[in-house]
């Protein structure tokens, strides 16, 4: 019987692997991300098997680390997300995505006469009132924004 040709994907050697997405989220999360672009290689990885969640999606960014603010919007999307960083092959660091209590200018309110979405300049501000699924809550109008409404307003 023939055995079957393993296929490992290329390690990387600088950049940032995002591991526990929900499954089929791995295009949300490049879309907030921006990806791809030209001059950044991008792994994906859709429904595959795993212990913890059934199934998941994995990305890999090959060149670029996070900024803060785009690890916030992960964490809305895929609250469960690990985010490791790797240098030089090696990984260096391995934490979780934090949704945070209250959510900064991350989000539009979808409500369009809250102040948030007039000519004021106010920055928009969400509590967190459930975390799975995701559930927020504006602090100006106080219209809820549930988990599958989240990504079309970031």
């Amino acid at each position: 019987m023939k055995k079957p040709r393993e296929m490992k994907v290329k390690p990387i050697k600088n950049g940032t692997v995002i591991d526990h997405i929900k499954a089929n989220k791995a295009l949300s999360v490049l879309n907030i991300l921006g990806l791809p672009s030209e001059e950044t290689a991008v792994t994906i990885a859709m429904n595959v098997q795993s212990s913890q969640m059934g199934s998941k999606d994995i990305v890999k960014i090959e060149g670029r680390e996070l900024a803060p603010k785009e690890v916030d919007k992960i964490a809305l999307i895929a609250p469960k997300a690990t985010i490791n960083i790797i240098r030089d092959y090696e990984l260096v660091e391995k934490g979780k995505v934090n949704l945070r209590d209250e959510i900064y200018g991350i989000l539009k309110c979808q409500n369009p006469n809250c102040i948030t979405n007039t000519e004021e300049p106010v920055e928009t501000r969400f509590y967190v009132i459930g975390k799975g699924p995701v559930t927020l809550r504006c602090y100006y109008c106080e219209r809820i924004m549930y988990d599958d409404e989240i990504e079309s307003q970031l």
